[in-house]
């Protein structure tokens, strides 16, 4: 049997409707880790599911419990040789809200719903879709090896990624020679666009940054008091700007990133961001000056503002509020200087007239990337496009946060991501969907992926 084989059992495996009918059954569980009512419905997917899903895949597994108690993980293994590579592969079973009675056309949220190229239903993309087709791509190419991956796979399915992987952490580094592997290589977050495949190696760290400015209890009057009181929300919203200005460029040094290299502005020199119909339309004259789009997204820093409140905007009263708040969010690339940036921003704010202004961090996650010079890029990029014809996006990092440090920092290993969704799919909202061309793409760049893994004579180095 040969590649050509391996690829084209994955995609009979969708056009059959066989991996459709397994993804149905998937999201049918209501695997929401928000909801602490879910807790026997996450259980059950990985017992009822994922375990016997990768006994028929001749993996060897075991729940391992979270340490908080509040998700639990599956571990998979199938071992053939000490000297093949051995790759260890993430997924996670939980889900948002539901959102019931908001999706489109009266859609269940719990069952696989098509509509022209669309597959509707919740954790589709985020992230049960993707996590299935690295599965079914791993059973195609067992297949056409005759029962045989021709390396060493590992699996880790997490139950919590949607309440921030409380425990990933923890559970890595109690386990870290179970989890041992020469490749990290999974699936989650989109793609540059939809018809161009992307593979990314880290992501972009965050940290929420709280602004908050009391100055009195209750509100007064602002015809009999205007003009004498300070203004809580003026206040702030002029405290903002000298952290961002009202074209989203960073104004404090200390929110920013390190210079760009020649190298990064390399692999992102064919990056460009186009939205889909249905996507909004990018902002013009917004972000850093002198920078790409793809540059600004994946390669710098943004503060954007999540939320402001001030007196009640349903039912304004003619009154100076007492109060008003901020909540703001730092993305950041690696090489960002994160320590003591809440200090730097509070003294800065201090020193601009504005000590009032009250500035903590209410939660972080790291950034984190492979290394250029890491071999495994070229050979992951090499084997997508021999297998669709197109040279991938290769992306420095998501624009987004995945717990990806965790395999990167604890487990010491190199890490590329190689996404099945696209940016208008709707995650964490209702409607989300993935893609059935994409999809049925998605399964033969996943077949060629592992096809060559199990053709190399040892790890790279």
């Amino acid at each position: 049997m040969t590649r050509a084989d391996a690829i084209a059992r994955a995609r009979e495996d969708f056009k059959s409707g066989a991996f459709l009918a397994e993804l149905d059954r998937r999201v049918a569980y209501k695997t929401e880790s928000q909801n602490p009512q879910r807790g026997p419905e996450l259980r059950a997917y990985l017992e009822q599911e994922m375990q016997p899903a990768f006994a028929a895949l001749d993996f060897s597994s075991r729940i391992v419990e979270s340490p908080s108690g509040k998700a639990p993980f599956l571990f998979a293994e199938h071992h053939e040789s000490a000297s093949a590579p051995t790759v260890l592969v993430y997924g996670h079973g939980d889900v948002v809200d539901g959102m019931e009675g908001e999706w489109r056309d009266g859609r269940d949220p719990w069952r696989t719903n098509v509509a022209g190229e669309r597959l509707y239903g919740r954790g589709t993309a985020d992230n049960k879709g993707q996590h299935s087709i690295n599965m079914a791509a791993l059973r195609a190419v067992r297949d056409a090896r005759g029962g045989k991956l021709g390396f060493n796979a590992k699996f880790i399915i997490e139950m919590g990624e949607e309440i921030g992987s409380p425990d990933l952490g923890k559970v890595c580094d109690l386990h870290r020679d179970a989890l041992k592997a020469d490749l990290f290589m999974a699936s989650d977050g989109p793609r540059l666009s939809a018809d161009r495949p992307t593979l990314f190696l880290g992501c972009r760290g965050g940290i929420r940054i709280h602004l908050d400015v009391n100055l009195r209890d209750g509100g007064h009057h602002s015809g009999n008091w205007g003009g004498v009181l300070a203004n809580p929300a003026t206040i702030l919203v002029n405290a903002i700007s000298t952290l961002v200005d009202g074209h989203g460029r960073l104004q404090l040094d200390a929110l920013k990133p390190p210079r760009l290299t020649n190298q990064i502005r390399s692999y992102l020199a064919d990056v460009e961001v186009v939205p889909t119909a249905d996507e909004p339309a990018l902002a013009e004259h917004w972000g850093e000056e002198g920078l790409s789009a793809a540059e600004r997204l994946y390669a710098w820093n943004t503060l954007e503002v999540l939320a402001m409140s001030s007196g009640n905007i349903e039912k304004p009263a003619n009154a100076i509020p007492g109060q008003a708040n901020a909540v703001l969010q730092l993305r950041f690339v690696v090489g960002t200087k994160v320590e003591g940036l809440i200090e730097a921003i509070r003294a800065h704010l201090v020193g601009r007239g504005f000590p009032m202004v009250e500035v903590r961090a209410a939660q972080s996650f790291a950034a984190s990337r492979t290394d250029f010079d890491s071999p495994w890029i070229k050979w992951a990029a090499d084997s997508v496009q021999e297998t669709t014809g197109k040279a991938p996006a290769v992306l420095p990092n998501f624009g987004g946060s995945l717990p990806n440090d965790v395999f990167s920092e604890i487990l010491g290993l190199p890490t590329i991501w190689v996404p099945h969704s696209y940016p208008g799919c709707a995650q964490h909202a209702p409607n989300e969907h993935i893609l059935l061309p994409l999809t049925e793409e998605a399964l033969t760049v996943m077949a060629g992926l592992f096809w060559d893994l199990g053709e190399l004579p040892a790890p790279l180095t």
